[in-house]
């Protein structure tokens, strides 16, 4: 054996590989296997017959795809969301600070206490929303999300109902 390399086989044993792996392995392949890096449909019902697949668990497994992914575009989109409201409060909240910090500079700083006052709670509010945003915990994330599926699904009933209402 080579001075440096792994031995895989153990004597005797056959090397077992985690499922994880397997999958991330096979992944590779096809991927260097396939020139475009797209498969056909009927490719991959022939490499799953090829692996011992069942046409069944491979229909489950494609539904299982597509949750994953309508999920993950939908955070996408809810990640968008949240960055966009906050970048959009912050410039709200930098405007309206610059907007009282000039206007004590031409009072003569007579207001100052009204900036602290007015300025100093919006801050806060700020900076609990970009940590909220940029440092979520799990829990929240995933209440927050789907208090926002429910808006969104909300949302378009009611759009739909109005379209119907008017249409008809």
């Amino acid at each position: 054996m080579a001075e440096g390399v792994p031995e895989l086989y153990g004597e005797g044993r056959e090397l077992l590989y985690a499922a994880a792996d397997v999958q991330q392995i096979l992944q590779i392949a096809i991927a260097r296997q396939s020139d475009s890096g797209e498969l056909s449909r009927d490719q991959l019902l022939e490499v799953a017959e090829e692996l011992g697949i069942t046409a069944a668990t491979l229909a489950a497994a494609e539904q299982d795809w597509q949750v994953q992914k309508h999920d993950l575009a939908n955070r996408s989109a809810f990640d968008r969301d949240r960055r966009q409201r906050f970048h959009h409060g912050l410039a709200q909240g930098l405007i309206f600070a610059s907007f009282l910090t000039i206007f004590n500079g031409l009072t003569g700083g007579y207001l100052t206490w009204l900036i602290y006052l007015v300025v100093g709670p919006w801050a806060l509010k700020l900076t609990w929303d970009g940590w909220r945003i940029y440092r979520p915990n799990e829990y929240s994330y995933n209440r927050e999300f789907r208090r926002w599926q429910w808006r969104q699904r909300l949302g378009r009933s009611f759009n739909g109902a109005v379209q119907r209402l008017f249409s008809g």
